[in-house]
């Protein structure tokens, strides 16, 4: 089980987005994430009629290491620590270590 998920809402907690919030898009193999208005570049585009793509300047979302991100907490608003617990039917679930609240429901 991965402690970030795709969907999960993070904080950039070290580069030069710190403390920026987004939306994880993708995870890459476990190290990887792609953030939603993080790690924005401009990527100069050739046009290709064939497949009707047009040509100029898009802006991309890189990937970024998952370890200079963390997960944000809604209740504190602030990165938190993610924990792993078996619930009373034996589901295992994440949680804040902050305060115990489960995330996985």
């Amino acid at each position: 089980m991965r402690r970030i998920k795709k969907e999960d809402d993070v904080v950039v907690i070290t580069g030069k987005d710190k403390d920026k919030n987004g939306r994880v898009l993708r995870v890459i193999d476990d190290k990887y994430v792609v953030v939603e208005g993080i790690n924005v570049v401009k990527r100069h585009t050739k046009a290709n009629p064939v497949r009707n793509v047009p040509g100029g300047i898009i802006d991309k979302e890189l990937p970024i290491h998952i370890s200079n991100v963390a997960l944000l907490n809604p209740a504190t608003n602030k990165a938190d620590k993610v924990g792993f617990k078996f619930l009373a039917d034996g589901k295992k679930v994440r949680y804040f270590k902050s305060n115990g609240e489960v995330l996985d429901s």
